[in-house]
């Protein structure tokens, strides 16, 4: 499915005035869903995933939480059971700007998830971190209540949900 390569080439006015942006291609595809959407919900944390678990806690209802981890390699701050939980809690995906571990637990769950890569160490547990603020991830500026589109391709983010 070609979602975000329609959504591109057929809102070339958006992407002019920066209100469609595609986050630069360094993300990793993992989770069953290949192709995931939804409104944005934002945390920015580094290295502490307490705050990634509470929000995965709570009903997602379509959203994608999108987690500015400073792009750290060292831990990872989304596992297996983070997965479960945002698939039981019906959140369509996760973008991490770190890592994740339990790859293989996390492609057995029904929710797209992207991130930097993998690593096996577990983040710490202090609940330090923001949530809904603005975060610089993969090149762009993304806010809470923008939209994320997310496919083979790559990840898009609009200011407005667009009609793919």
């Amino acid at each position: 499915m070609a979602q975000n390569r329609q959504a591109c080439d057929s809102n070339a006015e958006l992407i002019a005035n920066g209100d469609l942006r595609a986050l630069h291609p360094v993300f990793k595809i993992y989770g069953q869903r290949r192709c995931f959407s939804g409104p944005i919900v934002t945390l920015k944390v580094f290295e502490d995933n307490v705050l990634v678990r509470f929000q995965l806690e709570t009903k997602g209802e379509g959203a994608v939480l999108v987690i500015d981890g400073g792009g750290s390699m060292r831990c990872a701050l989304v596992g297996g059971n983070l997965g479960q939980l945002a698939q039981n809690n019906g959140w369509s995906g996760i973008v991490v700007n770190g890592c994740v571990r339990d790859v293989d637990e996390i492609n057995d769950c029904d929710v797209g998830v992207r991130a930097l890569g993998s690593n096996p160490l577990k983040s710490s547990k202090k609940g330090n971190g923001e949530k809904n603020v603005p975060v610089y991830i993969g090149g762009t500026l993304i806010r809470d209540g923008e939209w994320l589109y997310a496919d083979s391709d790559g990840i898009l983010i609009s200011k407005t949900e667009l009609s793919v």
